[in-house]
């Protein structure tokens, strides 16, 4: 016998708040439950943010802890790398880690299993050379560059070059298990696993008797990274060979790069926008500055959490519903902006209320940081409010006006930064990235509901767009 939530409610919740509460309860039955698409995608969301949440507590933990390590200046330091290399090596992939969502429902279901084979292949080769040959041009700029950079931002900066292929590859590797929803193998190894083995390197360094400076928290993140990736990388090559049958391959290199490339765009810009404004004060301030603001937006991580834990879990749905029914799309898609907006906006509550003394933590000049919480929660709970409209543009075939949005998304943000960080220093970036972000929400919904016809706003009614002409 399963556990219900309905029918637990209605045994022991007097009968007039049970049958309130009914219609909700029955829908996450319906989540929990259901064997279909819808419920298939609500599970690896209810996954996808509970690994977030592990992952920011985890996150959370392990800043604070290299915080008090290493002071302030030495952790900022390793902020500014470990944020330059994740983006990087995100970016390395160039859109294969999204593209291959498409692709593999897509080949699936129309039987392509010789395109399917080529394209599981490819992907991982093409990210991992092309995220070394990355990785080579870089070590070799910062070297010959050296006498332009702060000194002590070039030996981590070159040390954290080694870590751009297994970045890239995971990601991959990422993009190849959620499009077949194995939540576990797409999540656990980025969220959780590699945190985890940072942590435990860097507090294995200190205790040999290393001192605890950027340099040594890079080394400790190329490790973790190395044994995570690769580890990941036997686990779903096992799985996808044990689904896929044995068989010829047909390489669709220049179609799949055609296809990649403007979400390669589309994703540039999306960890640019995310990341600018830490990259900005690194450029403008100094290390202890860049820490206070990187620790805020680490206690702002699990209201960010709830969409991206939604565009997990739907992605490959949009994908596949792309190609049949679009009503059915279009009723998905309204769904999935309720699981984007009620969640963030409770964790946005959340996180104003605990937000100073989680700040203390980091260290007492850490809490300077806590008013500029107010602005940028606000911003991401209006984000949420248009639900994860950037995936349903991509897996839909709207790729390359989804990157006209984020290239103008982009350049807001950066100009307001050049402009506000110098004058009013953090609060310049925290204004910059909230206005960026409520750009970037309104030309998304506005361009879904143009290409699309689908309304994606949370309090808006749904309404065919011919209907609001």
């Amino acid at each position: 016998m399963r556990f219900s939530a309905a029918m637990t409610a209605e045994r022991l919740l007097p009968g007039p708040i049970a049958s309130r509460a009914m219609p909700l309860l029955h829908r996450v039955d319906a989540v929990l439950f259901s064997t279909d698409e819808r419920g298939e995608a609500g599970r690896m969301s209810l996954f996808a943010f509970a690994v977030r949440i592990v992952s920011a507590a985890i996150a959370f933990v392990s800043q604070v802890l290299l915080a008090r390590w290493m002071g302030s200046f030495e952790y900022g330091i390793f902020v500014l790398v470990w944020v330059a290399m994740v983006i990087v090596g995100s970016l390395s992939c160039f859109g294969f880690h999204t593209s291959v969502i498409r692709f593999i429902p897509e080949y699936r279901e129309k039987g392509m299993l010789a395109e399917l084979r080529g394209v599981l292949l490819a992907s991982r080769l093409f990210t991992l050379v092309a995220s070394s040959i990355i990785a080579a041009i870089g070590i070799a700029g910062v070297w010959l560059s050296s006498g332009m950079i702060e000194s002590y931002y070039v030996i981590p900066f070159m040390l954290g070059m080694f870590c751009l292929p297994m970045i890239a590859l995971s990601d991959v590797l990422q993009g190849l298990a959620r499009a077949n929803s194995w939540g576990f193998a797409a999540l656990v190894p980025t969220y959780i696993t590699r945190p985890v083995l940072m942590l435990v390197f860097m507090a294995m360094m200190i205790w040999l008797g290393y001192a605890p400076t950027a340099a040594n928290a890079v080394i400790a993140s190329i490790i973790a990274s190395y044994i995570t990736t690769v580890s990941q990388l036997v686990r779903v090559t096992a799985r996808t060979d044990k689904r896929v049958p044995a068989g010829p391959r047909t390489i669709k290199l220049g179609y799949w790069l055609k296809i990649s490339l403007p979400i390669f765009l589309v994703e540039s810009f999306f960890f640019l926008l995310t990341n600018a404004d830490v990259l900005m004060v690194g450029f403008y301030m100094e290390p202890d500055k860049v820490a206070v603001y990187f620790a805020t937006v680490k206690t702002l991580a699990l209201v960010h959490f709830v969409y991206f834990a939604v565009k997990a879990g739907v992605a490959q749905r949009y994908a596949q519903f792309s190609h049949g029914d679009t009503a059915r799309l279009a009723g998905f898609a309204r769904e999935t902006v309720s699981w984007t907006f009620w969640p963030s906006l409770l964790m946005g509550l959340l996180v104003l209320l605990l937000g100073k003394p989680l700040l203390f933590l980091f260290g007492p000049e850490f809490d300077a940081g806590y008013p500029l919480l107010f602005l940028l929660v606000a911003a991401v709970v209006a984000r949420s409010a248009v639900g994860p409209c950037e995936s349903l543009l991509t897996m839909s075939g709207n790729q390359n006006v989804c990157a006209v949005v984020y290239a103008a998304t982009l350049a807001i943000n950066i100009g307001l930064n050049v402009v506000l960080i110098p004058t009013l220093g953090l609060w310049g970036a925290a204004i910059s990235t909230s206005a960026a972000m409520i750009f970037e929400a309104s030309a998304l919904s506005f361009t879904v509901w143009r290409r699309l016809g689908i309304v994606m706003l949370i309090f808006i009614p749904a309404r065919h767009k011919t209907e609001a002409v």
